[in-house]
């Protein structure tokens, strides 16, 4: 049966990745680095996760990063790259550049009545689910969520399944009675390895994603009731257990 729904945040709730891109940049020119991500090298970099490790990945690869360079110095400097960048987010968020996608409040508000569990499962950062949350459900919109998994409580990013793992445990739930949303094939592989049938809504920058695997792949949520998603995730539970029931057992072997 079905009793949780587990969102991913950027891309997934909201196309938030051009309104990312902008604040990377925002804090380069700031900081006078010289750097620019347009949108086709940003596109590229989202196959790493997190927006630390996304400038620690371009640092050493692209810009030329000296080999000698001191850890604790680097990992400051990128701190403060990434507070010039979420400071900006939010401040394009808090003036409406950042729109939840279709679809995704009515199914909030839909399995919130109910009464299915609600919970977030990203790798972004506690400021910017906060930023994007907040205008778009309101200032109680931590009452929706059960859990919360993010960037700060799972240092192991997607498409490791930690984040997923971690909220499975504080819901105290088991996977199969899970539902995950995600945009990328880092997120659905993470969902997937924490045992979740996962729904992938892509974007412009995760269409040409692999979705190998995933339960069904659609434009966006607009229109999807909860009738469908139970008949969905009914379905993939019961091939699931046909599956481990057509197994051969195990035998076990002595030396």
């Amino acid at each position: 049966m079905l009793q949780a729904l587990i969102f991913d945040v950027d891309g997934t709730l909201a196309d938030t990745e051009r309104a990312h891109r902008a604040a990377f940049n925002h804090a380069f020119r700031t900081l006078g680095l010289g750097w620019h991500w347009d949108e086709t090298l940003y596109t590229g970099l989202l196959a790493v996760s997190g927006g630390k490790e996304r400038i620690a990945h371009y640092w050493r690869s692209r810009a030329g990063l000296p080999p000698a360079t001191d850890p604790e110095a680097l990992q400051a400097c990128i701190d403060r790259i990434h507070a010039l960048k979420t400071a900006a987010y939010e401040e394009a968020v808090a003036q409406g550049a950042v729109r939840l996608r279709p679809g995704v409040l009515a199914l909030i508000e839909a399995a919130a009545a109910a009464g299915l569990t609600l919970a977030i499962a990203t790798t972004t950062s506690p400021p910017n689910i906060a930023a994007l949350l907040r205008r778009a459900i309101g200032p109680d919109w931590r009452l929706r969520f059960a859990a919360i998994g993010d960037g700060a409580s799972a240092p192991r990013k997607k498409p490791d399944p930690l984040v997923y793992r971690q909220v499975l445990a504080t819901l105290e739930l088991p996977a199969r009675a899970c539902l995950a949303f995600e945009d990328s094939a880092n997120g659905l592989h993470a969902a997937r390895a924490a045992g979740i049938a996962t729904l992938v809504t892509p974007t412009a920058f995760t269409r040409h994603h692999d979705f190998g695997g995933a339960l069904r792949v659609l434009p966006d949520l607009a229109g999807l009731d909860l009738a469908t998603l139970r008949a969905w995730h009914a379905r993939a539970a019961d091939a699931h257990s046909s599956t481990l029931e057509e197994s051969p057992p195990c035998r076990r072997t002595t030396a």
